[in-house]
């Protein structure tokens, strides 16, 4: 119980913090030793990943509808998947890496709508702080608050706003982890005016001479940044009268009648087939790719597939897994086609799958309320405005899902 109680007085003190989820412990009251090398390693392959990302998504942009149907994006969205609104691809995106002997390798890059935000850009100084540790994330905090003050601006000036933008950060109220998410950000990024609206209080007027949309109190909106709502849901919002509120939304967005953050380039790098595209480029060793970025995708990407029919070939485990989806929901390992473990969620199985090299992810003992307990880990880390940032570690089961803990990590060395 002395443990439970030190953990417990510690995280009251954090106010609107989710250290528990599902009623069950979520934040460790525990810190994990990472070295100096190993943050560098994750940060060097947080940007060479993320500049192929990049290069991809101008490829995408010029591809035919029927390629973006096979990389499994919505039909739905086929007219806007295009447009561009600010000059980099994401504001905040999140790539997820197993670290293995051979360096850091990519098991997704959640481009669009990236959680663990909180945790790494606030809570893991404090945990660290306590533990006599040096934060990974020092001053990444001011980083996120001034990249998204500069994606405003920009998202205004496309849509000709000269003058000081309404801004408004939205989420589902009842979600404590999206709703203080959104809070969160919307605290550093220190938007003169800046509000949060629930989702549910938004209103559209999608036609005439008010066309646009607007807060609970009437008051025209400029800006959304909807950064916990999935583009791929977004699509498929109906109101309670079956109303197509989602596709209205973008249809103004798509007019220019209120921007978007993230913006829509985002979600062109989320599907999980993209990996599978650049993947099956370096393997012919397309000329798109130069030598050194071939490299790249060499050292950090595991091989990737629309289908399953190089394991079989190669008798190796896989993992399959849907292109939208979250917290390890629909996936399954495999070998010679037949499932060896399978998630019991099947949220996400109507969505294009991908086949992607199955890796062990590397495991520790770890410190919860309960005792101590094995974990394996991955490893959360951040891209803001195209430049590494926060970097983090979830602990739980071989395939991570929506109840493994946030392990706070720390260095040793001096504090700045």
């Amino acid at each position: 119980m002395d443990k439970q109680r030190q953990r417990n007085s510690f995280y009251v003190q954090i106010p609107d913090f989710w250290d528990r989820l599902y009623g069950s412990e979520y934040a460790l009251f525990d810190c994990y030793e990472l070295t100096i090398n190993e943050v560098e390693q994750i940060r060097k392959a947080t940007q060479d990943a993320y500049f192929i990302y990049k290069k991809v998504n101008y490829l995408l942009r010029s591809v035919s509808d029927e390629t973006l149907l096979d990389l499994g994006f919505p039909e739905k969205g086929l007219s806007f998947l295009r447009s561009t609104s600010i000059p980099y691809e994401t504001v905040i995106g999140r790539f997820d890496f197993v670290l293995t002997q051979a360096g850091p390798k990519i098991i997704e890059f959640n481009s669009d709508t990236p959680t663990f935000i909180r945790e790494l850009f606030d809570v893991n100084a404090l945990v660290c702080e306590e533990f006599g540790l040096v934060n990974p994330n020092q001053e990444t905090a001011e980083e996120l608050g001034k990249a998204i003050r500069n994606s405003v601006f920009h998202c205004a000036n496309s849509l000709g706003i000269s003058d000081h933008p309404y801004v408004i950060f939205t989420a589902h109220e009842d979600d404590i982890e999206d709703r203080e998410t959104l809070k969160y950000l919307m605290k550093v990024a220190k938007i003169k005016g800046a509000t949060f609206v629930p989702l549910s209080k938004i209103q559209i007027v999608p036609e005439g001479e008010n066309q646009g949309v607007y807060d609970p109190e009437g008051k025209k909106v400029d800006i959304v940044y909807r950064h916990t709502y999935p583009l791929e849901a977004l699509l498929e919002d109906v109101s309670a009268d079956n109303y197509p509120i989602g596709i209205e939304f973008m249809k103004l967005v798509e007019a220019g009648r209120v921007g978007m953050l993230n913006p829509v380039s985002a979600f062109l790098m989320q599907s999980k087939a993209v990996m599978a595209l650049i993947w099956g480029m370096y393997e012919e060793r397309h000329p798109f790719f130069e030598k050194e970025e071939l490299q790249v995708i060499e050292r950090y990407f595991l091989p990737t597939y629309l289908d399953e029919e190089p394991f079989y070939e190669t008798g190796e485990m896989y993992v399959s897994k849907p292109a939208f989806g979250r917290e390890g929901d629909t996936v399954e390992v495999k070998q010679d086609g037949k499932t060896i473990f399978s998630q019991k969620q099947k949220t996400y199985d109507q969505y294009v799958k991908v086949y992607q090299k199955y890796v062990d992810l590397p495991s520790t003992t770890i410190q919860t309320e309960l005792g101590s307990q094995e974990a394996h880990l991955l490893v959360g880390s951040f891209v803001v405005n195209e430049k590494p940032s926060a970097i983090g570690i979830r602990a739980g089961a071989k395939i991570t899902d929506n109840l493994s803990y946030f392990l706070p990590c720390g260095m040793r060395g001096e504090n700045k």
